[in-house]
């Protein structure tokens, strides 16, 4: 019965293209020249599930808050010059095309 489940097991992970992943990632850390420090950091930057890097984090959030800020400055300014504009432009009458 353990046998069994351990085969049922196995087709399960090689269907699902597991068992590939796995082998493709755990030879290219063979084959790799200069072993990394840290194994798994390797094997989860290869399949897929590190996280970013809490500096390129940082910077990014800091790279949205400069954007925000511009973006309100040039609302503002383009508030500014529509009023502007509008005080040269004449006032539309009805009926005219624009």
């Amino acid at each position: 019965a353990g046998d069994s489940r351990r085969e049922q097991f196995r087709r399960y992970l090689e269907k699902g293209g597991v068992l590939d992943m796995l082998t493709k990632v755990l030879v290219a850390l063979y084959e790799e020249p200069e072993k990394p420090n840290n194994a798994m950091d390797f094997l989860k930057q290869h399949l897929g599930t590190a996280g970013p890097e809490t500096a390129d984090v940082e910077t990014l959030r800091l790279e949205v808050i400069e954007l925000r800020q511009k973006y309100e400055l040039l609302l503002e300014e383009n508030k500014d010059l529509k009023a502007k504009l509008a005080q040269f432009d004449p006032p539309k009458e009805e009926g005219q095309p624009e």
